[in-house]
């Protein structure tokens, strides 16, 4: 498993500042994706237990309200062990700090069937259509997508979307 790059302050990807990782590898390959560097599963560096620590470190000052996890595709079937492992130390070391998680996977359809949403907090699921691109959108970049509490979602058992 490999990534792309860690955004050590972001404030675009979620809210507040957080720290940010890109993992590398899409099969998705959707048209005009903004960051088609990261399809290619061979590109970026090797995703390791210090690269975890090093996340985990960043995410450490009070002003990092959580970790957004995006790709690539974080939850493709060569990414998500890793995932889940970076999600998983995430949460154990900050109970009060939130993940977002990045996909485009549906929640229905493959996601909750996952342990990932042991651990994140929000996600935004469905893949980028570029005929439905939609700048206005706050944290996705097509109407088709959905930014989904996941918390909620589980205790209501049933889609619950994301208010700010």
């Amino acid at each position: 498993m490999r990534y792309n790059k860690i955004r050590k302050m972001d404030i675009s990807n979620g809210p507040g500042v957080r720290v940010s990782i890109f993992f590398q590898g899409c099969a998705f390959h959707c048209k005009n994706c903004f960051n088609q560097d990261t399809w290619p599963f061979d590109g970026g560096e090797e995703f390791t237990d210090d690269v975890i620590e090093r996340v985990l470190s960043l995410c450490e000052p009070d002003h990092i309200e959580g970790l957004s996890i995006l790709g690539g595709e974080p939850l493709h079937p060569k990414n998500i062990e890793g995932t889940i492992k970076l999600a998983k130390a995430f949460k154990e070391k900050y109970k009060n700090k939130t993940i977002w998680l990045w996909s485009g996977f549906t929640y229905e359809d493959y996601v909750s069937k996952q342990d990932i949403v042991n651990y994140i907090d929000v996600l935004v699921d469905g893949q980028f259509k570029d005929e439905l691109k939609d700048l206005s959108l706050k944290y996705c970049g097509s109407s088709n997508q959905r930014v989904i509490d996941i918390k909620k979602t589980l205790k209501n058992n049933k889609v619950t979307l994301y208010k700010d």
